[in-house]
């Protein structure tokens, strides 16, 4: 079996067993099959979660819920590495800081033997399935995936439950600058209006301007589309207008690394740039220099 179709199967695998956990439960004194009761401070959070942002009026209202119904909703855990008592949370990291709101001294948790790349898995496919991630929270993660554990887009999108299009489409947000990416965390600026700042010349100012107008989407396309970096782009050191082999060259690798590449060659030599925008990306590319 080639590995496209086994992580695929194993895909629908983790699905399911979120699915498991999404059921309702017939009566609250029966959360959702828990393996057992465990001290809430035997668990710890999880480093690799892709989520970073957990709003304090959320958690407050989580908080209130629990300490009216209880956690109904049991929290998937492992065994922690090398720490035979304690549990690291896989998925509901949420629940766990709202039932420490809530003064809980127990909660209740579903064991896992899984190993750090299906946790990984487990995380994103939960917190992706929940809408729990801002759209930069889940890039990071795709890319995650990808670095760590050799994901193409495709079959990330088998694992995850997402077509290949909206794996590379999301990838794409990681090519933008910090501050457009906290404006996407924010809520003030939607992922389909990120989008559409990866070629502009200066993102975070046409950002503003999108905010600040009200802009739609196709009026944000068209105001970045309208800067220099069209010019730039499409044109080699010199004012040569590249051609098409090289301009698909760069949407190729920029798609690959997630990062935006530019190409200029004259004759037979010339110059390959990347860029990022996060310390994180270069040592991500870094890593994977190393492995070639």
């Amino acid at each position: 079996m080639n590995e496209d179709a086994s992580r695929k199967r194993l895909g629908r695998g983790l699905a399911a067993l979120i699915g498991e956990m999404d059921q309702v439960p017939e009566t609250a004194a029966a959360p959702n099959a828990a393996d057992r009761q465990v001290p809430i401070e035997f668990l710890t959070r999880n480093p690799r979660n892709p989520r970073r942002s957990f709003a304090d009026a959320e958690l407050e209202d989580l908080s209130q819920s629990i300490r009216e119904h209880g956690l109904v909703q049991p929290i998937l855990v492992r065994t922690a590495p090398g720490e035979g008592r304690r549990y690291e949370i896989i998925a509901g990291e949420r629940r766990w800081r709202a039932a420490q709101r809530a003064g809980l001294a127990s909660v209740p948790v579903i064991i896992r033997d899984v190993d750090d790349r299906v946790a990984l898995e487990l995380a994103i496919i939960e917190n992706v399935q929940r809408a729990d991630l801002n759209p930069v929270e889940e890039a990071l993660g795709y890319q995650q995936l990808i670095d760590q554990y050799g994901y193409t887009q495709n079959n990330l999108g088998n694992v995850i439950g997402k077509s290949r299009s909206h794996v590379a489409n999301t990838l794409r947000l990681l090519k933008l600058p910090a501050r457009v990416h906290d404006m996407i965390a924010q809520g003030t600026l939607s992922a389909g209006h990120a989008r559409s700042l990866v070629t502009a010349s200066d993102p975070v100012a046409v950002a503003e301007k999108i905010v600040r107008e009200g802009l739609s989407v196709r009026q944000a396309e068209a105001l970045a589309q309208a800067g220099s970096e069209v010019t730039r782009t499409t044109k080699e050191k010199g004012g040569r207008e590249k051609d098409a082999d090289t301009r698909a060259l760069e949407s190729m690798l920029s798609d690959a690394l997630g990062m935006r590449v530019e190409i200029n060659h004259r004759d037979k030599s010339g110059e390959l740039r990347i860029r990022y925008t996060a310390l994180d990306q270069l040592d991500a590319l870094c890593r994977r220099l190393q492995q070639i």
